[in-house]
């Protein structure tokens, strides 16, 4: 591998904890925190409480994100790379790009849309359910009945997709290059 340097122990120690870090928050939050929260509490409440998590993650996800990918440029000048080494660090730059749209666009778009939902479902009585199987009917009616619910409830299902696709292809990157770093852990 050809590289700028070789990097210090600390530069190693670092690079491998924050990716460690961005791997493992994406696992908790992407698969096991929203289907355990969703079967324990109100719709609402989950509502609630993912519109307050989900800020946090995605800004967390786009510093440890760019930290991986500062510190992989810094040690593979772009002049340097092979085809390995530029494949890695277009993975590094799409995972920033991920957590970006969701941290500034797709993040905020569900969370605007699932608050006026919030309050037209409160309006009618419905969100203190716990789970999504409950009330099916009633949703369906008042998807029916309002426009504004309507609505939002479609924007926020797009926004909400966009997220999860971006998720889920910030998760792949920083997966490949987790495995990637561990295959080669002589070097960065």
């Amino acid at each position: 591998m050809v590289s700028e340097g070789d990097p210090t122990e600390l530069v190693k120690v670092l690079h491998l904890l924050v990716i460690a870090f961005s791997w493992g928050m994406q696992v908790w939050v992407s698969f096991i925190a929203g289907f355990v929260l969703v079967s324990q509490v109100t719709l609402h409440t989950f509502g609630l409480v993912q519109s307050k998590l989900f800020p946090v993650y995605f800004y967390c996800l786009l510093g440890s994100n760019t930290v991986s990918l500062a510190i992989y440029a810094v040690y593979h000048p772009r002049e340097l790379l092979d085809w390995h080494e530029t494949v890695q660090m277009a993975l590094y730059f799409t995972a920033v790009i991920m957590a970006g749209l969701n941290a500034q666009w797709f993040g905020p778009a569900v969370t605007e849309n699932m608050l006026v939902m919030r309050q037209i479902e409160k309006e009618h009585g419905l969100g203190e359910e716990v789970g999504f199987a409950t009330n099916r009917e009633r949703y369906t009616s008042l998807r029916e009945q309002d426009p504004k619910y309507k609505t939002h409830r479609s924007s926020f299902y797009r926004y909400h997709g966009l997220s999860n696709l971006s998720n889920l292809v910030g998760f792949s990157c920083t997966t490949i290059n987790l495995i990637y770093l561990a295959l080669h852990l002589a070097s960065i």
